[in-house]
């Protein structure tokens, strides 16, 4: 499979969470959110969930620097997008990615409001599908600002290539605060996907860390499922 290389970027506190229990997202600084727009500008496409759009309603475009905007995907397997998401009405071009649980009613007035909807057969596994098409259009660079269950699956399918985290000097706690990879889990530490440091910066007050994503172990030590599936490279 061809794919583009993808980034997956986040801010968190430093004990890990990315929205709080009150749903405050707005952990990044100022600086950070400089970085972040910059490297909108330098992909191709931005993905991120519907649970991201449902909460926060971003617009994923380069505004805080220079530059081009990135084609937005949401990945909706279900279609629950508001029909008043900025998204699908600010102009830019954004494709939404949805399984057949989306009803035809609603993927139909997604399409009317000029946004691309793509559907995959069957209810799940249609990620690394979803990277193949946009690949196939061109885009080679994606920045993924998935929230917890999608850099999740993302991540458990191997298709992620690096992964940039910026953590807060800030503890906020909380037992129903989203964390950065939620979804089922890993049951042991060895059976989790290894990352290899590649920088870190400071930026702003902010910590940016900066791995490439590895391979995942079974327990005799072998390599079981290649976190990089696929025909990624570094541009």
């Amino acid at each position: 499979m061809r794919r583009p290389y993808v980034i997956m970027n986040a801010a968190m506190t430093l004990d890990g969470k990315v929205v709080t229990a009150g749903g405050d997202s707005r952990i990044s600084c100022e600086e950070d959110l400089d970085r972040l727009h910059r490297l909108r500008s330098e992909v191709d496409a931005v993905i991120v969930g519907a649970g991201t759009i449902l909460a926060d309603d971003p617009s994923l475009t380069v505004r805080r620097v220079p530059g081009k905007n990135p084609v937005r995907v949401v990945v909706d397997g279900r279609g629950r997008i508001p029909l008043t998401a900025r998204v699908l009405r600010d102009g830019h071009r954004t494709i939404v990615a949805v399984s057949s649980l989306a009803g035809k009613g609603k993927v139909e007035a997604i399409r009317e409001t000029g946004a691309e909807v793509w559907v995959f057969r069957g209810r799940t596994g249609h990620l690394g599908k979803l990277l193949e098409r946009l690949h196939g259009l061109g885009v080679r660079r994606v920045l993924l600002e998935g929230g917890p269950t999608l850099n999740w699956e993302m991540l458990r399918e191997g298709l992620v290539d690096e992964v940039r985290v910026s953590v807060a000097p800030v503890i906020v706690g909380g037992e129903g605060a989203k964390t950065l990879v939620e979804g089922r889990g890993f049951r042991r530490v060895m059976d989790g996907i290894r990352l290899s440091l590649v920088r870190i910066e400071r930026v702003g007050e902010d910590l940016l860390l900066v791995y490439r994503v590895g391979e995942r172990f079974d327990q005799g030590g072998q390599k079981r499922v290649s976190a990089r599936r696929g025909r990624a490279r570094h541009p």
